[in-house]
């Protein structure tokens, strides 16, 4: 009897280990979940949702204007923040009359924004100055662009502050979703 109940301890033990290994390894090197801490995001994204983030794909590929992005926080460095790639290293970037513009051309943001949206410059970017994205930096914004605290209030976002690519909204349940990832004709 003694046997029985150590062979099912050892396997019971054994089978944790396992898990715990591959639960690390995933979240270590490959996805990590994230929250969604306040109104920035929204209408997209809101507040106290869970967000997969891929940590492969910063490595495996490069970033595209449109993707919505984890990092670390510029202002506290306790914080991850979740934003949008706006401006890419060598773009140039201009917020003039409620519009964004990148290297000259006008965004159309309308696959993930409502129409009526307005940006407006900030403390780094005023409005209608235009500036270019140093290398190894993106420019980022909120999609909640009047309740967003992004590029345009404290600068760009350096490579090394990069934690993920978001691509999944597993919770809550009601709110299961892709990622939406605006594309723009820049190039």
């Amino acid at each position: 009897m003694f046997k029985v109940i150590y062979t099912i301890l050892i396997d019971l033990v054994e089978t944790l280990v396992i898990a715990a290994a591959i639960f690390v390894v995933i979240y270590a090197f490959l996805f990590r979940p994230f929250q969604v801490n306040g109104q920035s995001m929204f209408p997209n994204y809101h507040n106290g949702e869970y967000i997969l983030t891929n940590l492969i794909g910063l490595k495996l590929g490069k970033l595209n204007r449109g993707e919505v992005i984890v990092f670390q926080a510029p202002i506290d460095k306790d914080k991850d923040y979740i934003k949008r790639v706006i401006g890419l290293p060598g773009d140039t970037v201009m917020v003039k009359n409620g519009n964004v513009y990148v290297n000259g051309i006008k965004l159309d943001e309308s696959s993930y924004l409502p129409p009526d949206y307005k940006t407006y410059g900030g403390s780094f970017l005023t409005e209608g100055q235009q500036i270019t994205v140093p290398q190894n930096s993106y420019f980022v914004m909120g999609d909640n662009r009047s309740f967003s605290s992004d590029s345009r209030e404290w600068g760009f976002v350096t490579t090394d502050k990069l934690i993920g690519k978001s691509f999944f909204v597993y919770w809550p349940l009601n709110e299961i979703k892709f990622v939406k990832k605006g594309t723009y004709n820049i190039d």
